[in-house]
């Protein structure tokens, strides 16, 4: 199949089709503060935005707010960040702590497993169907309040 080009909203990184259908891999995530591991249950028939991100990196930094407000409007879909502090679970919980997130849940990719799978640039940013697919990624920050990025969002949520 053809890559579809990707589209650009304004001001925005641009969403990559080029890998739709893809499965996702496996979700090497543990919560920093437990060490317990997330598990498919926790996402499973739900469409899924995994965002990687690290707290030093500023981009990341930007759009986590607007990531936590995506989580607390659309509730068909799960938001799951993914730090790639390695080896640093003390920043991601101080962080979280400081910011007060009441929607996101700090998970951690212990060895980097997630950023090595997507290629090492940050943010990165995979939205999933319900059925484990990828839609579309997008390397860079977004505005995750924008309405084309809002649309593009639901081509993969069940109609309300």
């Amino acid at each position: 199949m053809a890559p579809v080009p990707a589209a650009k909203p304004k001001g925005a990184a641009s969403i990559d089709r080029s890998h739709a259908g893809e499965p996702m891999p496996a979700l090497p995530l543990v919560n920093p503060a437990s060490n317990a591991p997330i598990g498919p249950s926790d996402y499973a028939g739900r469409p899924v935005l995994l965002n990687l991100w690290a707290t030093w990196c500023a981009p990341c930094i930007r759009e986590m707010p607007l990531l936590e407000a995506l989580a607390g409007e659309e509730r068909r879909l799960k938001v799951l960040t993914a730090s790639q502090d390695l080896g640093a679970p003390e920043k991601v919980l101080t962080y979280f702590e400081r910011e007060r997130f009441q929607r996101l849940e700090p998970w951690l990719d212990r060895e980097g497993a997630l950023g090595f799978h997507f290629g090492g640039a940050l943010p990165v940013s995979v939205l999933y169907d319900a059925r484990g697919k990828e839609v579309w990624r997008v390397t860079g920050d977004l505005d995750w309040a924008d309405p084309e990025v809002r649309g593009a969002i639901d081509e993969a949520l069940p109609a309300a």
